[in-house]
């Protein structure tokens, strides 16, 4: 048994699903998830499916041939199909702080995570020994004003040597320029705290805490050359009272980002977020 995930997004017209479910069935594939959605502001449909073909000699690249031929060009789709099978390769860029990464590395391990890591990157060696206990390889590629580029585009020869199809920034403190994001258009993630735009800085909490807040977040989302301004993918949020001190919310804070940070590394890797004019569309 093959299965295949397909996404799809186009202008919105008639007859679309019924064209997809029937050419899927014509050729003996069996659909185990549909979902879709039209946004009518921009008047964009959306599809994601799963289909399972049981045949033996099915082939993803003579079936995507055909699917563009019979359906693709017809209705102009953009479109994206994938072997379920095929695990994602993801990188791992980190700096100094370890709480995303444990948690990463943990539900990597137990087997949660539908993907492979195949090295985790850091400006700074704090961490190394963390990636050495999972038996992950660790490359050190330390980042100043006058070698950035230089360290860019070691990473590049990295990512490419290694396949990788996306990365996940965690807790990576520093900017990720225009040629990596081009390079991989809404396939690098960052996760940060919620208090953007009001409390800016270096101790978010810190200002927070002394405008007495009473509630923080964190958000995840992909990188894009305007600053945590790129398509958002997942968020969470708790509350907070006058007894919480800022150390406490800090503890809080680094909570909700392991959590949101995962679940967008999950829906990513499970191929469930479309993105268009930077924003996401978030299937099930």
């Amino acid at each position: 048994m093959q299965k295949i995930t397909l996404l799809i997004h186009c202008e919105d017209q008639p007859n679309i699903i019924a064209s997809i479910t029937s050419f899927m069935a014509s050729n003996d594939g069996n659909i185990v998830y549909i979902d879709q959605h039209v946004d009518r502001e921009q008047n964009i449909f959306f599809m994601r499916l799963e289909c399972e073909f049981a045949s033996s000699s099915f082939s993803i690249e003579k079936f995507k041939a055909l699917f563009k031929n019979s359906l693709a060009e017809k209705f102009k789709l953009k479109w994206r199909m994938y072997a379920a099978e095929r695990k994602p390769k993801m990188a791992l860029f980190i700096s100094k702080y370890d709480h995303c990464l444990y948690d990463i590395l943990g539900r990597y391990n137990s087997g949660e995570l539908f993907l492979e890591i195949p090295f985790i990157l850091s400006n700074h060696l704090d961490l190394k020994p963390i990636a050495d206990s999972f038996k992950i390889p660790f490359f050190h590629v330390p980042v100043t004003k006058t070698t950035k580029h230089e360290a860019e585009q070691k990473q590049l020869e990295l990512l490419e040597k290694h396949q990788i199809d996306f990365i996940v920034l965690a807790r990576y403190m520093q900017i990720v320029s225009g040629t990596l994001i081009d390079k991989y258009p809404n396939k690098i993630i960052n996760i940060h705290h919620s208090f953007l735009p009001a409390f800016v800085g270096a101790k978010p909490y810190h200002s927070a805490y002394k405008r007495g807040v009473k509630i923080i977040g964190a958000t995840s989302h992909y990188i894009t050359e305007e600053l945590d301004a790129g398509p958002i993918i997942e968020q969470g949020v708790t509350h907070v009272s006058h007894s919480h001190s800022i150390k406490d919310l800090i503890a809080k804070g680094r909570d909700l980002e392991k959590i949101v940070l995962s679940n967008a590394i999950k829906l990513h890797a499970n191929r469930k977020v479309m993105v268009f004019n930077n924003k996401t569309v978030i299937f099930s």
